[in-house]
């Protein structure tokens, strides 16, 4: 069986992940690259950064970006959520403020889906005011929809 998600769902899913594909237009076509994020239900912003490029050059031009998040654990048996935004870039205390935030976020994610403590996300919102410091976005969400199929039911 297959239906819609409603928001409460949406947002759980989003909650629960940490990986995701986020779309931007550029040159009139569309491109998606995957991304880590953090999802805070509180503010129905979802945190992630990106170092100088082609995507943050692209979404400094237009704003409205959408990015995708799912669950798949079989082809009968899948989780989607497609969020509908809009880009902003943050700097100084708010990036600092942030970058620690989405940092502790996405380690508490990793630890209550795999019981792991990685050591692999650092703590990098010293780096803020470094030369190769991270740009750090935010994406406003303006709409949520999702999908679920599960054969059992």
């Amino acid at each position: 069986m297959r239906r819609n998600l409603d928001e409460k769902e949406c947002k759980v899913l989003l909650e629960q992940n940490y990986i995701g594909r986020l779309a931007y237009i550029s040159g009139g076509f569309p491109h998606i690259v995957p991304i880590t994020y953090f999802y805070n239900s509180k503010t129905n912003t979802i945190t992630s950064y990106s170092s100088e490029g082609h995507k943050i050059k692209e979404m400094r031009k237009n704003s409205s970006v959408c990015m995708a998040a799912d669950e798949i654990a079989s082809i009968t048996n899948w989780k989607s959520v497609l969020v509908q935004g809009t880009y902003e870039e943050l700097s100084s205390i708010d990036a600092k403020h942030k970058l620690h935030e989405f940092s502790e976020g996405v380690k508490k994610v990793i630890h209550e889906n795999y019981g792991e403590h990685p050591k692999y996300i650092s703590e990098f919102s010293a780096k803020i005011n470094a030369e190769d410091a991270p740009i750090v976005f935010r994406i406003h969400v303006n709409e949520l929809t999702g999908k679920i199929r599960n054969s059992r039911n």
